[in-house]
């Protein structure tokens, strides 16, 4: 498992978003970027720049995935039938950690991945602890019995920061989720523009 040894708000001033879209982030103190020179890095971008930008802020936002693995997402999403964009998106939010993040079982995308991995999480009645495990269309995903009073999945039922999109039915009483289907990325609420096409093209030069 890849490591975080930064801050992770850290990221928010460093790609200048906030990119949880959550109130207690610092960029919506200090939006420029973090260190003593962080107010003078403010330069035009080049194409390369731009789309480097674009594929680390989908990267970023679903946390601790390697270059390896999100190189590995987007060639998957290349081999697909369709849109290699809309592929890539509907790749990315079919992680388990993704699915336990959206259905507000747990408060942020890092709390879903150790979630997932300390076992507090069963798909169709059997627990799985690998965190990109692909969930299909139909699949059902609650948390053990035993891990239901955690203080976080409380918390996250009831924050007001997001709603469960419609891809996703979720049943809060038993703490039981359902995926629908695969989204578009139109279908995605991510609190920042997301430019999939820009990561494309990227990884495509």
């Amino acid at each position: 498992m890849s490591k975080r040894i930064a801050s992770k708000y850290k990221i928010d001033r460093r790609l200048g978003v906030n990119l949880w879209g959550r109130p207690k982030s610092p960029f919506n103190r200090r939006s420029y970027g973090p260190g003593q020179h962080g107010q003078n890095r403010r330069k035009k971008p080049t194409d390369f720049g731009i789309q480097l930008m674009a594929k680390q802020k989908l990267k970023g936002y679903y946390g601790n995935i390697t270059e390896k693995q999100f190189l590995r997402y987007f060639k998957e999403a290349v081999r697909r039938k369709g849109d290699t964009s809309q592929n890539l998106i509907e790749i990315l939010e079919r992680r388990l950690d993704a699915v336990v993040y959206r259905s507000k079982l747990v408060p942020t995308v890092f709390a879903a991945r150790q979630f997932v991995s300390h076992g507090h999480v069963l798909v169709n009645g059997r627990r799985v602890n690998v965190p990109s495990y692909m969930v299909k269309d139909g699949d059902v995903i609650e948390v053990r019995q035993r891990s239901r009073e955690m203080g976080m999945v409380l918390e996250a039922l009831v924050s007001p920061e997001r709603d469960v999109p419609d891809y996703i039915e979720l049943d809060p009483k038993k703490l039981k989720a359902t995926f629908v289907r695969g989204p578009k990325l139109e279908d995605v609420p991510y609190p920042v523009q997301m430019e999939p096409n820009l990561v494309i093209e990227f990884y495509s030069r």
